[in-house]
């Protein structure tokens, strides 16, 4: 019987450790699909700004943090250069993620 303790513990700490790292993977993963939303977005905001697409800058960001399962939180622009900050949900909080998009050179 000592055995057979012996290999529930282990299976018990195997389980364990497999649960732990299978919530880190996935907060990893929505890390870059929230950093993958900003960039998108910022870039979609800059090329607003700057005219080489038609629409409101900040709207047009928000449209394509939604299309990515993200959500705008802050929007800013700076001449031509956007600075933007989006949500994605994960559980009970979110993973945040930041991007700024311009001009080559500024």
């Amino acid at each position: 019987m000592p055995g057979a303790a012996a290999a529930v513990g282990v299976v018990a700490c195997v389980g364990a450790l497999t649960v732990g790292l299978a919530a880190v993977s996935s907060a990893s993963a929505v890390s870059q699909r929230a950093a993958g939303a900003a960039d998108a977005a910022a870039l979609a905001a800059a090329d607003a700004a700057s005219g080489a697409v038609p629409g409101e800058p900040c709207a047009l960001a928000a449209a394509v943090a939604g299309a990515n399962g993200a959500q705008l939180v802050a929007c800013a622009l700076d001449g031509l250069i956007a600075t933007v900050s989006v949500e994605v949900p994960f559980g009970r909080f979110g993973a945040t993620a930041s991007a700024r998009a311009g001009p080559p050179g500024e």
